[in-house]
């Protein structure tokens, strides 16, 4: 009789640990679909705010849902309406209108404003972005991250383990906010634009990168990103969790450490 309970005690004690763990993940998946995204920056569009390898998490609860996106359709209503907008200067991760890719890139307009690049500088509703020369980005020409991509260098040709520099500037957007912008050619492609005006409902990013971001100076016909309507958005990065350099977060002499839980300004 003890024997027989015993074994029925175990039995249950391993049902309530197999029912602890599936809890757990669980509460962690919902965790993470409502609040949190984990996002990996893959590409250069975003140096030197960003580089290749920098690991973060996406603030997903940012701007404020008054209606949850349920997972596991555990709830009849999905959707999501914006309690508090989204601020000119915001980092965000959105989805590709087109695609459905995850992109992350820096909200420049907002809707109903006016863009227009000119000589690689914004004006925003008319108004020139001032910039201020914030002097050379360097950074060694390698290939970087898991897809082993090479940067474009304003001093181009360099060789393997070379400097490569660009130009950096420091821009101040209309609210105030600052960041830097680097410039590799002055006479880009996007460098000279028409007006673009930003549809209600809608935003327009830009890479800090200038010269090497596909973003909304580029049509969703020709593979950019176009303007963004809000529901596409996911949510905003604040802060580097993790970096390394390497092709693989195991190799460990890659690491950034400077980088670790660094604010995304």
């Amino acid at each position: 009789m003890f024997a027989r309970k015993k074994k029925t005690e175990t039995k249950g004690g391993i049902v309530e640990t197999i029912k602890t763990v599936v809890y757990a993940l669980l509460i962690a998946a919902v965790f993470r679909t409502l609040f949190f995204q984990p996002f990996w920056i893959p590409s250069g569009s975003m140096k030197d705010t960003l580089l290749i390898g920098d690991f973060l998490f996406v603030n997903k609860m940012a701007y404020g849902y008054s209606r949850f996106s349920c997972p596991f359709a555990l709830c009849p209503i999905s959707g999501r309406i914006f309690e508090s907008e989204p601020e000119r200067g915001d980092v965000v991760v959105f989805r590709h209108p087109v695609t459905g890719s995850d992109f992350i890139k820096r909200l420049i307009g907002l809707p109903g404003d006016t863009i227009q690049m000119r000589g690689g500088v914004p004006f925003i509703n008319g108004q020139q972005v001032p910039q201020e020369d914030a002097g050379i980005f360097t950074e060694t020409y390698e290939p970087q991250g898991p897809m082993g991509s090479l940067p474009r260098c304003a001093n181009a040709p360099v060789g393997q383990g070379g400097t490569c520099e660009k130009q950096r500037f420091t821009e101040t957007l209309p609210n105030g906010v600052s960041h830097d912008v680097l410039d590799i050619d002055p006479n880009g492609f996007a460098d000279n634009t028409d007006v673009y005006t930003v549809p209600a409902g809608h935003y327009f990013f830009m890479g800090d990168n200038r010269d090497n971001s596909e973003d909304s100076r580029f049509s969703q016909a020709v593979g950019g990103v176009g303007m963004v309507p809000a529901e596409y958005l996911v949510g905003r990065a604040d802060r580097i969790v993790f970096s390394a350099a390497g092709r693989s977060l195991l190799y460990f002499w890659t690491w950034r450490p400077d980088r670790f839980f660094k604010a995304v300004e």
